[in-house]
């Protein structure tokens, strides 16, 4: 049987289960791994695949998802709580802040991301000698089922305790007190089930950076040009838009300086997504301020039946 039915089969049996709730066994790794959520049933069960027997405990914060995210997190015994979606930053504020984590070291995880077994075990030989109190681990990106050479630096494992939030719509950024190292090892992150799940993944991103702008709110660090990497990458997005060619040269900069381009037809079609990403975002800014108005939240699809006219199935 291949991966996906496995995952399917362990899936559909976590789901029959409704009278007793299971408990996480702790696994090798003194981390308790923490994640956020919203209509992830299509990640979950592999994530957690992915962690039993390695993170010693494993906190779920959902967004009250309306798919099967809750039922797969409890059958493996996850613990789950449930709290309203206000931003990216106070979401996860609210993780480290009242999440009763007992591990000495907390991850960030998304549902769609997977550590690879070399960065598994060279977490437990870290973090066993150490004197630092945050590590960044790199994120390998996958695209359309295939594995892009591209590579995010972030921070992901701190001491717990020894973390806090930047308080943003989207693009949190983890402050750590103290010393950060870097890990060697990958996490994977699987962007997406189809390209329809990640363009309206963007369309809402999208929209908050947007209202971002638009408001002149902080970004998740200080903007400087000869500070941190991160700092740096805040003041290219803060002066973005004075850039002439700026989509043109923000293609080549996927395509040819990340090494997109060794991914073929699909590192093409990832460079040019990521550039109309950002041409989307100013769009929505320009808008609004063409007409004074915020995007309003809007839900598609069906609805329940309306007594008060004739229906039909």
């Amino acid at each position: 049987m291949n991966t996906k039915a496995t995952l399917a089969s362990i899936d559909h049996s976590c789901r029959q289960i409704t009278t007793e709730l299971a408990d996480w066994r702790p696994g090798i790794a003194p981390v308790a791994v923490v994640m956020i959520s919203l209509n992830e049933a299509h990640n979950m069960g592999a994530v957690l695949q992915n962690l039993v027997g390695w993170a010693q405990e494993v906190f779920l914060v959902d967004s009250y998802s309306q798919d099967d995210t809750i039922d797969i997190a409890l059958c493996y015994g996850v613990h789950v709580v449930q709290r309203r979606f206000r931003g990216f930053g106070d979401q996860w504020s609210f993780a480290l802040e009242h999440l009763p984590i007992t591990a000495p070291w907390t991850m960030k995880l998304d549902p769609d991301e997977r550590l690879s077994d070399p960065l598994k075990t060279e977490i437990i030989e870290v973090i066993s000698n150490t004197d630092a109190e945050g590590f960044f681990v790199k994120i390998r990106l996958f695209f359309m089922e295939q594995s892009l050479p591209v590579r995010l630096r972030l921070l992901r494992l701190w001491r717990t305790g020894r973390a806090s939030m930047s308080d943003v719509l989207v693009n949190e950024h983890i402050k750590v007190k103290g010393s950060v190292a870097e890990l060697k090892h990958d996490i994977e992150h699987h962007d997406s089930p189809d390209l329809e799940h990640w363009l309206d993944k963007q369309n809402r991103y999208t929209t908050a950076e947007a209202i971002i702008a638009y408001n002149d709110l902080p970004l998740a660090d200080t903007p400087r040009l000869l500070g941190t990497v991160f700092q740096r990458r805040m003041w290219v997005k803060q002066n973005f838009n004075r850039l002439p060619l700026r989509y043109v040269l923000l293609f080549l900069y996927h395509w040819l300086w990340q090494g997109a381009w060794r991914a073929g037809w699909v590192g093409y079609a990832w460079a040019r997504l990521r550039s109309d990403v950002k041409r989307l975002r100013e769009y929505k800014r320009r808008e609004i301020e063409i007409t004074g108005r915020l995007p309003v939240k809007r839900f598609y699809g069906p609805g329940k039946p309306d007594s008060r006219v004739q229906n039909f199935d």
